[in-house]
């Protein structure tokens, strides 16, 4: 996703990532010997990193590991709205 896109396209991109990786790594425990759905699976893996990463730097992190404690002196990313709090069209 090489231009800023908003919260919610934001969040949309991760689910669909996350979805990718997930129904990925189910197959392979199966399919271990797949090469082609290993790779899949790892680029998959590194567009999922990179959201999470770009989501965290704007809005704040999603997960412990996009936590980046250096970047505030406490913990105020908890005072942000939570993913099921904010306004998407679609969703919940």
């Amino acid at each position: 996703m090489p231009q800023m896109p908003s919260r919610e396209k934001l969040l949309a991109w991760i689910d669909q990532v996350s979805f990718a990786v997930v129904e990925m790594n189910l197959y392979l425990d199966t399919h271990p010997e797949d090469e082609d759905a290993l790779a899949f699976f790892r680029e998959k893996v590194e567009l999922r990193k990179e959201a999470l990463k770009q989501y965290a730097e704007q809005y704040g992190p999603l997960t412990i590991d996009t936590a980046n404690d250096r970047m505030s002196r406490s913990f105020e990313w908890v005072m942000q709205p939570w993913p099921w709090e904010v306004n998407r069209k679609g969703g919940c």
